[in-house]
């Protein structure tokens, strides 16, 4: 049984509502909170990059983080993402961020000054060692700059032992499954991208953080548990079901794709935060249509 079994299977990389003036609406955020845990997701995530967290200030990151904390009621486990790109900076705020309640801490690689491999390494020790909670390193290239490899994740779950898995957004399969084959055994891999979760899962990976799920949090949920318990026919099916709706969220920007959805379920508002805007009609035609097909 692997140590860190509550990370196993499907976390929501959780929106942040916004109501139309620009303030966060915590009651959609309640309303899509209970309706991920209800649909039988393992764990939540609060401020991802789903959450718009870099249009977030200070108070509101701290508001949010309580305010899922109290909803969630330790019904699931709680994830909170804190990286950057500044190591002092990142250390700093592990230190005063309030993270009673918080089950572990997502890190996403420093971003726009593109650090090499030692650079990374020396990073993740650094902000680990000051990191009182388990933590998941984050490796997302497309958004980053710079790609975190497979000899590098592997050598943190060697060294590190509060670094207790990696959410894989590289796109690259070969590099995933490289970390999959290698890992040490209670090392958790974990999808980044929800179009290559039953992949991953197949390959041995343990588990996803998903933008989808917050739509379609027990389809989405079921999958990736037949999936892991290799029912591949079962898992490739629900795959299908939702592959076109997944395209569709990320086809004019997240979250602003997986945001129009939920308005259309009547769980949370679209309103996404400038430089984001909102999907334009052709998308939001095409989310519609899917919709009425499911």
């Amino acid at each position: 049984m692997n140590k860190h079994k509550k990370f196993i299977g499907t976390g929501v990389a959780l929106v942040t509502p916004f109501l139309k003036d620009g303030r966060i609406d915590f009651i959609g955020l309640k309303n899509v909170i209970n309706h991920v845990i209800k649909g039988g997701v393992e764990y939540v995530v609060s401020l991802g990059t789903t959450g718009e967290t870099p249009v977030l200030n200070k108070d509101e990151k701290e508001k949010i983080v309580r305010y899922t904390i109290e909803t969630v009621n330790k019904r699931v486990p709680v994830v909170v993402g804190i990286g950057g790109n500044s190591t002092q900076e990142v250390i700093s705020t592990l230190k005063k961020f309030d993270l009673r309640g918080v089950d572990a801490v997502l890190s996403v690689s420093p971003y726009y000054n593109k650090p090499n491999q030692r650079g990374l390494v020396q990073h993740y020790k650094a902000i680990a060692d000051a990191c009182a909670l388990p933590m998941i390193i984050y490796n997302v290239p497309g958004r980053t700059g710079s790609n975190i490899l497979a000899e590098t994740t592997l050598q943190l779950a060697e060294e590190v032992k509060n670094i207790i898995g990696v959410k894989e957004a590289s796109g690259n399969l070969d590099q995933i499954m490289k970390i999959i084959k290698y890992k040490p055994k209670d090392f958790l891999v974990i999808s980044g991208d929800d179009l290559l979760t039953f992949p991953i899962l197949a390959s041995g990976g343990n588990g996803v953080i998903s933008v989808i799920a917050n739509a379609f949090p027990k389809e989405f949920s079921e999958m990736t548990r037949q999936s892991l318990a290799g029912n591949y026919s079962k898992a490739k099916n629900l795959h299908y079901t939702l592959d076109e709706f997944t395209r569709l969220i990320f086809a004019d920007g997240n979250p602003a794709g997986v945001k129009c959805l939920l308005e259309k379920m009547k769980i949370c508002s679209a309103y996404v935060r400038l430089p984001l805007v909102n999907v334009n009609s052709q998308i939001e035609k095409f989310l519609a249509e899917e919709l009425k097909r499911i």
